[in-house]
């Protein structure tokens, strides 16, 4: 548990650094050290092939559990590198970005190794709990105390729902163990059944799939950039590590088909149609992880081998591109102005080097060869073919394509319109450049390498 330890030690330290004035300055190294060590510690753990049960039957470690929590932790230091340019410009949030993020990172990394319901539960709120915090915390626009409202809500929501559907399941195996619910699935008996689909809803409300995904264009909009980052990869990510190790080992039939096709099919096609009409940035976003959300859902229709790994390695593509297009996303005192469609018009002329790292997320997040994104779709679709369901899979790709427009159209803004706009720089704006280029180097190494990254896990 040496990850966790570090994040929690971490994590004590930076409260300390907030109550003592002069120390103030010191919270975001700290929390960017804590953060690297954690993920580093993982990766070594993993590399050294540990397998152990620190609490049998609720917590366990393996080298692929391991590998994952390594990763995630990785993709939060761009998360906290950007946030520079957002909380130091005025000194807000110097202590309590890094503070509450390290907090909620300690409820991710418990994720991956849970291995019952009550430890999923608890790391997914320990994880959500500081969110709602961080989308008041800049404040920059009226509606973010309305977006943190509605998170807060569903995201309660989901919660209950979730907690009924494991008490329905416990209910009928007299388990919390995740194999129960492995069960449960396999069950003709009703109140198993009904568990089953309330997780299973729970997790769709907090992933924001259709119909359950109102909330999400409102909350990303309210939210400042770093959050929005945050929120629309690692807490998505933490959805679909729940998701896994809920259905680890299982291969679905039945009525659980239905479920699991027909609704993220609609994700994918709403959410690339919705996303076309956008005229803002992070709304297209949301919309974008709306369908996202879907492809994601769709790897549960394949067999169970090989599942963690694609889904694993979606994420990690999907994160990367998400945030390499956030971290250098020009910047502008309004921020309101700043999240609009035209303050990309001509930022090639501006600022060549932004314009092509974000080229480079747009087009991975289209799924466009040679891109990791179109590895990663590659390999959902190929479990859901090879599980029998063409039909499905031949519909989501046809979805897919939906989202080149939006994607191709930032393209288009950036490279072959006027600029409209002046350049603008802002304190921590190379810090936010430096996590673009940590973004492009893990993008690049997806790309060219993947199968050496899907052999890790």
């Amino acid at each position: 548990m040496l990850p966790e330890h570090l994040l929690l030690a971490g994590l004590v330290l930076l409260i300390v650094t907030s109550l003592v004035r002069g120390m103030r300055s010191l919270a975001f190294p700290l929390a960017l050290g804590v953060i690297a060590a954690a993920s580093g510690a993982a990766f070594w753990l993993a590399s050294a092939g540990l397998s152990a049960e620190p609490f049998p039957g609720h917590f366990v470690v393996s080298p692929t559990t391991l590998m994952v929590k390594g990763a995630l932790l990785a993709l939060a230091l761009p998360v906290l590198l950007m946030s520079r340019s957002d909380f130091s410009r005025e000194g807000l949030g110097d202590t309590e970005f890094p503070t509450l993020l390290v907090a909620s990172l300690y409820g991710l990394s418990l994720l991956p190794s849970a291995a019952s319901a009550l430890v999923l539960f608890l790391g997914l709120e320990m994880m959500s709990i500081p969110v709602y915090a961080l989308i008041v915390l800049a404040f920059r626009r009226p509606q973010s105390a309305e977006s943190a409202l509605k998170y807060l809500v569903l995201s309660g929501a989901a919660s209950a729902t979730l907690l009924m559907g494991i008490s329905l399941v416990y209910g009928t195996t007299g388990s919390m163990d995740l194999s129960a619910y492995r069960d449960a699935i396999l069950q003709a008996d009703l109140m198993a059944r009904t568990g089953v689909v309330l997780v299973l809803l729970a997790l769709f409300l907090k992933a924001a799939v259709v119909p359950f995904h109102a909330w999400a264009p409102d909350t990303y909009e309210g939210a400042s950039v770093p959050v929005t980052a945050y929120m629309a990869t690692l807490s998505k990510a933490a959805v679909l590590v729940v998701a896994v190790r809920f259905f680890d080992g299982v291969n679905v039939s039945g009525s659980m088909v239905d479920l699991l096709a027909v609704l993220p099919l609609v994700s994918i096609v709403w959410g690339n149609i919705a996303a076309i009409r956008q005229t803002n940035l992070r709304r297209m976003i949301a919309y974008s992880s709306i369908a996202h959300a879907g492809y994601l859902f769709y790897a549960f229709l394949g067999t169970s081998e090989g599942r963690l790994e694609a889904v694993t390695f979606y994420i990690i593509v999907y994160s990367a591109a998400n945030l390499l297009a956030f971290a250098v996303l020009p910047s502008h005192t309004d921020d309101v102005v700043r999240d609009r469609m035209e303050t990309l018009d001509g930022l090639f002329h501006r600022d060549p080097m932004a314009a092509s790292l974000i080229a480079v997320a747009m087009l991975s997040l289209a799924g466009l060869p040679p891109f990791p994104g179109f590895t990663a779709k590659f390999l959902i679709f190929k479990s859901v073919i090879a599980a029998g369901y063409s039909t499905y899979a031949v519909l989501g790709l046809v979805g897919s394509f939906l989202g080149l427009y939006f994607y191709l159209r930032v393209v288009q803004r950036m490279f072959m319109l006027p600029s409209t706009a002046a350049a603008t720089t802002s304190v921590g704006q190379g810090l936010g450049k430096a996590a673009g280029v940590l973004c492009l180097a893990a993008t690049a190494v997806l790309m060219i390498v993947p199968g050496w990254v899907l052999d890790r896990f």
